[in-house]
């Protein structure tokens, strides 16, 4: 029974965060094109890192919030996947 991904009813955001950090990156592109100092491309870096961050954050949410409740409720191999799933994601983030 699924319903599509659990950002769904979220998506246009996620397009619009994910077009917003695709902006920062070529920003920095063109500052290391252009010879621009180290500590501001750094800083610069770190902000779309922190914006992609944010992103999967909010994924992580929606996907607790929906697919693995859903599985839950539903019980069963498909409940302990979907947990896996969710525990191994976390643990990306975490490492990452």
């Amino acid at each position: 029974m699924d319903h599509g991904p659990g950002y769904a009813s979220h998506k246009d955001d996620y397009l619009k965060r994910m077009k917003r950090i695709e902006g920062q990156v070529r920003g920095i592109e063109r500052m290391i094109e252009s010879d621009t100092y180290c500590i501001d491309i750094l800083t610069q870096v770190s902000a779309a890192t922190k914006a992609l961050q944010a992103v999967a954050l909010g994924l992580v949410d929606e996907h607790m919030a929906h697919c693995v409740l859903d599985a839950a409720r539903t019980g069963g191999p498909e409940a302990e996947q979907k947990l896996k799933e969710a525990s191994a994601a976390i643990a990306r983030l975490v490492r990452s």
